[in-house]
């Protein structure tokens, strides 16, 4: 394995470098690398910071894959740089060592509704521009997915608990436990001098099944079960139905909360059409995680998941057809099953408070800005688009804290 030192030594520094192209907010890695090399560890932290709050972050859980490491140039005839090993030092000093200070106020108050990764860079970007920023959060503590989604190993609480901490020496203010929507609406907000509201409240309610069996009291959903794994008595066995970063969640997460004899996933087509990034998938089975390929659940029993075999055939074109066949039934030993088949909107009570226009799906409709149909109030992350990467919720926060700033410096 290469140090992170020889790691840089690696970087070409690239003219029109495809890695920062690629990224989703652009990050100067070729700037970066070079400062680290001079041994202006700071300055690379601050130019990290400065382009994306949540570098640290980013540097830890991103599909390294689809965009920095993956389009590094070298991958073309040889091993990427591992960019994002560099990233996590640099980032992982710089929230260590900095001191963050309040900006002079403008004398504008902005409302952020949700301590997600949106909300959070949100929250940073306009407090540093001088702006009152309260953030608001049906939670206890900051973090959102971040710290109700992603398993220890993969993301410590320490980095959210330091992200905390500087919020607050920005000035920051932080309501845990106060769901917009209920006893506070955006009207109240709005009344009480938010001159912009920006809602970044993602997606958690989880994706069903819609199955026989699926009520039974050793069901879950993994967005339930990553929130609080100790609650759960998970048996010997454990069977994930999904193929996503959440599944491999999930399952790694079951393979060190139980003395589980067996933890599998079920996917419903081939290895390569999952969803998880490939290093997720790696790690999950190095964990001891078993997969099973081209299996359709089609119903749940007290003790079993009940799958379908799919069948796998070309079509005249060359195209693969996914078929099942109820004819080839397959039963599969669980105790307990995790359902992870993604999340969708719980933005009932925002449509029905704020006033803001939705789309089919129950997401937020907003325009090119991040604006909605309701003036002042901004959306943005898994609320506006379902569930993306934390970089790309990142990315959408940068552009609409550049509008709302317009916006109410506007004459």
């Amino acid at each position: 394995m290469t140090t992170i030192i020889e790691q840089a030594e690696r970087c070409l520094q690239c003219k029109k470098p495809s890695c920062s192209a690629k990224c989703p907010v652009h990050t100067p890695i070729p700037r970066a690398i070079a400062l680290f090399q001079e041994n202006r560890l700071r300055e690379a932290g601050e130019l990290l910071f400065a382009n994306n709050p949540l570098s640290a972050v980013c540097a830890t859980i991103c599909p390294h894959e689809n965009n920095c490491f993956g389009n590094c140039v070298l991958n073309k005839k040889g091993l990427p740089v591992e960019f994002f090993h560099i990233e996590q030092y640099i980032s992982g000093f710089y929230l260590q060592t900095f001191k963050a200070r309040p900006a002079e106020k403008n004398g504008k108050r902005v409302g952020v509704v949700g301590s997600g990764p949106a909300g959070i860079a949100m929250a940073i970007l306009l407090a540093s521009k001088g702006y009152a920023v309260t953030l608001f959060d049906k939670k206890e503590q900051i973090g959102g997915v971040l710290r109700y989604g992603i398993p220890e190993f993969r993301l410590p609480k320490a980095v959210l608990d330091r992200y905390d901490q500087i919020l607050y020496e920005m000035g920051v203010k932080f309501r845990p436990n106060t769901p917009i929507g209920q006893s506070i609406t955006v009207d109240d907000m709005m009344l009480d001098g938010y001159q912009a509201v920006f809602l970044a409240t993602g997606t958690s309610r989880p994706n069903r099944l819609g199955l026989l069996g699926e009520t039974l009291g050793h069901v879950h959903y993994a967005v339930d079960f990553l929130k609080s794994p100790d609650s759960y008595r998970l048996g010997d066995q454990v069977a994930v139905i999904g193929a996503g970063n959440v599944a491999m969640d999930a399952a790694r997460m079951a393979v060190r909360k139980s003395s589980c004899s067996r933890v599998c996933i079920i996917h419903h087509r081939e290895e390569q059409d999952m969803t998880g990034s490939r290093e997720e998938i790696a790690m999950a089975r190095i964990d001891g995680v078993e997969f099973i390929h081209c299996c359709s659940t089609v119903r749940i029993t007290p003790d079993q998941v009940i799958c379908a075999q799919v069948d796998v055939t070309a079509d005249g074109a060359g195209n693969r057809v996914f078929e099942e066949n109820f004819g080839k039934l397959r039963q599969i030993p669980a105790d307990t099953v995790i359902v992870a088949l993604g999340q969708g909107p719980q933005a009932d009570y925002l449509r029905s408070m704020a006033a803001v226009e939705t789309t089919e799906r129950g997401l937020i409709a907003i325009n090119e800005d991040g604006s909605t149909s309701r003036p002042g109030v901004y959306a943005a992350g898994d609320i506006v688009t379902g569930p993306k990467t934390v970089v790309e919720a990142v990315a959408a926060a940068k552009h609409i804290a550049e509008r709302i700033h317009a916006y109410l410096s506007a004459p």
